[in-house]
């Protein structure tokens, strides 16, 4: 066994996570659910909603056989919606070709929507024991500072050479606990601010810590500044206390999702505002509400919403399965992305 399996094992035996909701049982299913959540976010954050989704979804059968809509309910405020949107086709596919289950052959596994390299190793890791390595960010940051590796991490070159190391490292049993620790390690101890290298049971061998470049390690991706977008929001809101929603739809950021109308200007707000609302909608009555901004990870969006009182909603949706009136007492039933429900929960 490796020195720093070692050291990691030990340290999670005395200091690691485990009481995690998917450690109890480490089933396929449970541990694909958690670590799709997990990517791009925090344990504290994953808990409630891994638990939520579990209850209302407890085996692949039932993720396949629900609607999109109650998938993305489920998953709403976790952002990512890909994710989401992955972990349903993976499951259909899993109903479809693998008898209900994940597969345990590493190339079919990884094939499956949304998993790819990493995410399978850990499920066959954690779910069966099996000897795969693991690449997430948490053991990206690790062996890079351990190991002294220069370079942006998620450029080919740099991460080839951390898969190789990754993978010499791993022990010859305790293969779920190694993983589990490993990830823990980089998201407790080696952070990406503030490491607690006093704390670190690996601090003795670390080339970072000896050469002075915790902090400079690992590299950042270089950076741009990110463009900046806006966009206007129409909120159409009726007698009967009910808002219009648009299904968003193509290849954007929040594709499957519940949002409201949008339109790129003034002009484009008044048509938009006259097909939802009939020809008499006054556009200059409209009320504006506080400009607001969301930050992805590849562009800034200021969001600019407009709220009108409509009387006469017979026009609005016709048969459109893509428009909807939905009373807000049951905004819960949709998934819809978090600036636009934060917008709609703070209405008065």
């Amino acid at each position: 066994m490796s020195a720093l399996a070692d050291h990691l094992l030990a340290w999670f035996d005395r200091d690691g996570r485990h009481d995690l909701p998917w450690q109890h049982p480490r089933t396929p299913y449970r541990v694909w659910l958690s670590e799709i959540m997990l990517q791009q976010t925090q344990v504290q954050t994953v808990i409630p909603y891994f638990t939520r989704f579990l209850d209302a979804l407890p085996t692949l059968p039932d993720l396949a056989a629900a609607d999109s809509d109650r998938v993305l309910a489920l998953w709403a405020g976790l952002g990512y919606y890909a994710r989401a949107r992955n972990l349903h086709k993976a499951a259909q596919v899993c109903v479809e070709r693998h008898g209900g289950d994940l597969p345990t052959d590493f190339d079919a596994l990884a094939a499956l929507p949304g998993i790819g390299r990493s995410t399978a190793g850990a499920i066959l890791a954690q779910a069966h024991g099996l000897r795969f390595p693991i690449l997430d960010g948490n053991v990206k940051r690790t062996l890079a500072r351990y190991h002294g590796i220069a370079g942006w991490p998620g450029s080919a070159p740099v991460e080839k050479q951390l898969w190789t190391l990754s993978e010499s490292h791993l022990p010859q049993t305790r293969l779920a606990d190694y993983t589990q620790a490993i990830m823990d390690f980089g998201a407790t101890l080696c952070t990406r601010h503030d490491p607690a290298c006093v704390l670190c049971p690996l601090q003795d061998d670390c080339v970072a810590r000896r050469e002075g470049r915790v902090a400079q390690l690992p590299e950042a991706k270089p950076g741009k500044p990110l463009p900046e977008r806006r966009t206007l929001m129409l909120l159409l809101h009726d007698a009967d206390d009910r808002i219009l929603l648009a299904r968003r739809t193509g290849k954007g950021v929040w594709n499957g999702l519940w949002s409201l109308p949008e339109a790129g200007d003034h002009d484009e707000a008044r048509s938009l505002l006259a097909t939802h609302a009939g020809a008499g909608a006054d556009f200059d009555a409209a009320e504006p509400l506080p400009v607001f901004e969301h930050v992805f990870s590849h562009y800034r969006l200021h969001i600019e919403p407009l709220r009108w009182r409509v009387a006469d909603t017979r026009t609005a949706t016709g048969d459109n399965a893509d428009l909807r009136w939905q009373p807000r007492e049951r905004l819960h039933e949709l998934g819809l992305p978090a600036p636009v429900k934060k917008l709609l929960e703070g209405l008065p």
